[in-house]
């Protein structure tokens, strides 16, 4: 049976990891004011990177349309979606759609709400693959996956917090005060796929003992399980965080990747976000 997995462009693929999982992106649209950008290869990324820091209107993004995810599904006998938290975008409802349009010409699709972004989108296609390889039936991955979702989870940590507090997923108050106070904050998924606050931490020592530690607060097994962390213009500081993982518990594989558009748009400049 052909299967096929599909997910938005918050998934943070690099070219290499497209390939090997074999993943069709998506794309999301970027705005910052009236001029807009698809998040797809042909983006300039440090081009928007630069824009933005210098825009200082609202910024947003605008999720697939239901059809970009119908054309997407009916290439294959059977495909598996991808989208961001359905608390933080309309990207799962529109895929959704995309899917009842894609059945009525006879394909067969089920769509997973990763509770999450980036990261954590990307660690669930990394899973996915390797069951699709295994031979797993259809129903087992279907059900695996998404008491995977149930499980995993999600943290990041924000250098910039001004994009989040000019799209209202953080409040001014607490945003002030954490620029006053010059801290980091650490935030994370609260378990549906909404972002709540953790942890802060000051200089970059204590960002990855902080970040380090909410694993093992977690409860989460690392035994053999997979991580990965992205970053925004920050591999110097992935890659510490990982290091210090990796002598602390005993994942099998991290996987560290940058950011694309949309995660960059949220993460700014030097965010991390890891999920496991």
């Amino acid at each position: 049976m052909g299967y096929k997995i599909i997910a938005d462009s918050c998934c943070d693929l690099t070219p290499e990891l497209r390939r090997e999982l074999d993943v069709v992106s998506v794309p999301l649209s970027l705005n910052l004011g009236e001029e807009c950008f698809v998040d797809d290869e042909t983006l300039d990324l440090p081009e928007f990177m630069e824009k933005m820091k210098n825009y200082s209107g609202k910024i947003g993004s605008a999720c697939p349309s239901p059809g970009m995810y119908k054309e997407a599904f009916i290439e294959a006998v059977t495909s598996f979606a991808i989208t961001l938290s359905s608390n933080l975008s309309g990207s799962y409802e529109s895929a959704m759609l995309g899917k009842s349009l894609a059945e009525e010409t006879g394909a067969k699709v089920h769509v997973f709400d990763s509770k999450s972004a980036s990261a954590g989108e990307l660690l669930i296609a990394i899973k996915l693959r390797r069951m699709i390889n295994d031979g797993i039936h259809n129903s087992k991955i279907i059900s695996s996956i998404e008491g995977f979702i149930k499980e995993m989870k999600t943290y990041f940590v924000l250098d910039n917090i001004d994009n989040l507090v000019k799209n209202g997923r953080l409040g001014k108050i607490t945003g002030k005060l954490i620029s006053v106070l010059n801290i980091k904050p650490i935030m994370g998924s609260d378990g549906d796929g909404n972002i709540a606050l953790f942890s802060h931490a000051r200089g970059q020592t204590q960002v990855v003992d902080r970040m380090s530690d909410t694993i093992g607060k977690s409860g989460r097994s690392t035994e053999g399980e997979s991580m990965v962390i992205a970053h925004c213009n920050n591999p110097g500081l992935a890659e510490k965080l990982m290091n210090s993982i990796k002598n602390r518990y005993s994942f099998k594989d991290i996987f560290v990747v940058p950011t694309n558009g949309v995660s960059s748009m949220y993460a700014n400049d030097k965010g991390i976000i890891m999920a496991f």
